[in-house]
């Protein structure tokens, strides 16, 4: 929905919020000691931690403005918006006010349903700032009941070529709110300003004004154009019940703190991957705070946090959704991957099952919680989560590839060979020449040393499928090599370890290619690489049984000590 041009101006915008989180504070006393552990926990993200600090500093040099906008920052960051906007009044009664304070002052207030603030003009021009304020005003005025006021300052954005789309696209979602569904439509649908390229959500708001306009039908084949691109919780709830007959209002932005609370949320994803994660989720916090059932935001803004590695403030922010939400099955499972992520396995397994408890009829909550059992070593378990998926699913189903290769997978490590080599060969059947399955099931059928010619075949496909995926090299390499093929195999296994220079393993497998060629101080220059990457400690031991006393004696005792395994049988 936004030009690609946009990108350029980000610069004036992110520039003016590092102003307000990298302060140059001089070590007073009493200050130094809660300042500098308020900066380091702001560099490794722990908001709940750089805000105590920071509330400290305040406490020990409360006139320090710089201090007061570090602080608003990390309350933000943890949630706190009410902590947030008490430090952003303190700052603006002390004489100071910036682009942060702004912020959270105008978000309070229109939460509050209160758009004096908001809209008031701005002076900020560079960067996105006439973007964020000049939709945030013109939805301030919509919520002062100024409708021709509001519509002109839309149209005033949209003069900038960089945010028309935008402007277009929120002055569509205004008229939607006062039950202009036709002028709506006429923008959505491009006939007022051309096609506009709509988000996901874009979608979701153009089908409640068809539904409005009592063209279900055109609703539906919208949402069925966008859903067969991916899944969208959202879109799929909105088509079940257009599908259904059921009634549908329109509630996408029902009201102008709605309405900013979705130009915060916009100006995120515009943001996020181009701005630093931390600043994407100041608007995120923002939007959630004028509208807590904001899906998306919450979705993003929790998934910002778990990759700072603030795992506890992620599953706050995906345990906060209503259960009621189509977007509900998504955070649960972010939820539980958040747990684990956190080192709680055991809770993260608990989550992914009350979900497969009460959501039992959604085969993607079974592969996920399958996924989550087989991480967790409980194989079992995890196949029979994969096998309900399958059963929902039904027969026929693509994606089934997926949930016949994980649960091979599964089934391989439950020494269930048969098992594991008739569900990877149903995964081929519906992803014919897919190289991850075809290496590992190669690789597999070659450690049982079975069906070898088939193996090499089906790695050398895989190889060619992607031949920049290191394993799948060393899986070519290695069947050379129990082919007794080892010049064949020397070149990829060199390859493998251009690839993977870092695996102990694939080092490890050079280093018995060279043996056998001859190469024997290549050979143990690799086993010490392959020790120095720390591998298992019985690969560990393994390799250092090579590097005293060779490969060949170490093969030797190992086909004695199998021989008499297999007479004791």
């Amino acid at each position: 929905m936004i030009k690609t041009r946009i990108q350029r101006r980000l610069t004036g915008l992110l520039l003016t919020l590092a102003a307000s989180t990298a302060p140059a504070l001089a070590a007073e006393h009493g200050l130094a000691g809660p300042y500098l552990a308020a900066r380091q926990a702001t560099i490794s993200s722990d908001y709940t931690e750089a805000s105590f600090y920071y509330r400290q500093a305040i406490a020990a040099e409360p006139d320090n403005l710089l201090l007061k906008e570090s602080a608003i920052v990390t309350l933000i960051g943890q949630g706190d918006i009410a902590g947030a906007a008490e430090v952003a009044q303190q700052h603006e009664d002390a004489g100071g006010r910036n682009q942060i304070v702004d912020l959270v002052l105008d978000t309070v207030d229109v939460a509050a349903g209160k758009f004096d603030r908001a809209a008031l003009e701005s002076p900020e021009t560079t960067g996105l700032a006439p973007l964020l304020n000049g939709l945030t005003r013109a939805w301030a005025l919509l919520g002062q009941g100024k409708m021709s006021d509001a519509s002109a300052a839309f149209d005033s954005v949209a003069k900038i070529e960089d945010f028309a789309s935008f402007a277009h696209y929120h002055k569509a979602l205004a008229l939607a709110s006062v039950g202009d569904f036709e002028g709506a439509h006429n923008i959505l649908g491009g006939d007022a300003h051309g096609p506009l390229v709509l988000s996901v959500r874009g979608i979701e708001a153009h089908a409640q004004v068809l539904a409005q306009l009592d063209r279900q039908n055109d609703a539906i084949e919208l949402l069925n154009a966008t859903t067969a691109n991916g899944f969208s919780a959202e879109l799929e709830d909105l088509k079940a019940k257009l599908q259904s007959g059921e009634p549908v209002a329109y509630d996408f932005v029902a009201n102008a703190s709605e309405g900013i609370a979705e130009v915060y949320f916009n100006l995120s994803a515009v943001l996020d991957g181009r701005a630093a994660p931390e600043h994407v989720l100041l608007y995120l916090r923002m939007a959630q705070h004028i509208r807590p059932d904001h899906a998306p935001a919450l979705l993003m803004a929790a998934e910002i946090l778990e990759g700072m590695g603030q795992f506890d403030l992620a599953t706050e922010s995906y345990a906060s959704l209503d259960a009621t939400s189509p977007a509900y099955v998504l955070a649960e499972i972010g939820r539980a991957n958040a747990l684990y992520s956190d080192g709680r396995k055991e809770a993260s397994v608990e989550v992914l099952t009350a979900l497969s408890a009460s959501h039992g009829e959604i085969a993607m909550v079974h592969s996920t919680l399958g996924d989550m059992l087989s991480r967790t070593d409980k194989n079992q378990e995890a196949i029979e989560a994969y096998s309900r998926a399958l059963q929902l699913n039904g027969i026929g189903n693509r994606n089934n590839w997926r949930l016949f290769y994980a649960r091979g997978i599964v089934k391989e490590r439950e020494d269930d060979f048969i098992g594991m080599e008739l569900d990877f060969r149903k995964a081929l059947e519906l992803a014919p020449n897919q190289p991850d399955i075809l290496n590992y099931l190669g690789y597999s059928l070659v450690e049982q040393r079975i069906k070898l010619p088939e193996a090499l075949k089906m790695i050398q496909t895989a190889v060619k499928e992607s031949p920049d995926s290191g394993y799948i090299t060393d899986s070519l390499g290695w069947i050379y090599y129990r082919l007794g093929r080892f010049e064949d195999a020397v070149e990829p296994m060199e390859r493998a370890v251009e690839l993977l220079p870092v695996d102990p393993i694939v080092n490890d497998h050079l280093g018995d290619v060279y043996w056998k060629v001859g190469r024997e101080r290549e050979a143990e220059f690799q086993w010490k690489r392959a020790l120095s990457f720390k591998p298992d400690e019985a690969e560990a031991k393994r390799i250092r049984e090579k590097l005293a006393r060779g490969l060949t004696a170490v093969l030797e005792d190992e086909a004695k000590a199998e021989t008499t395994q297999t007479a004791k049988e």
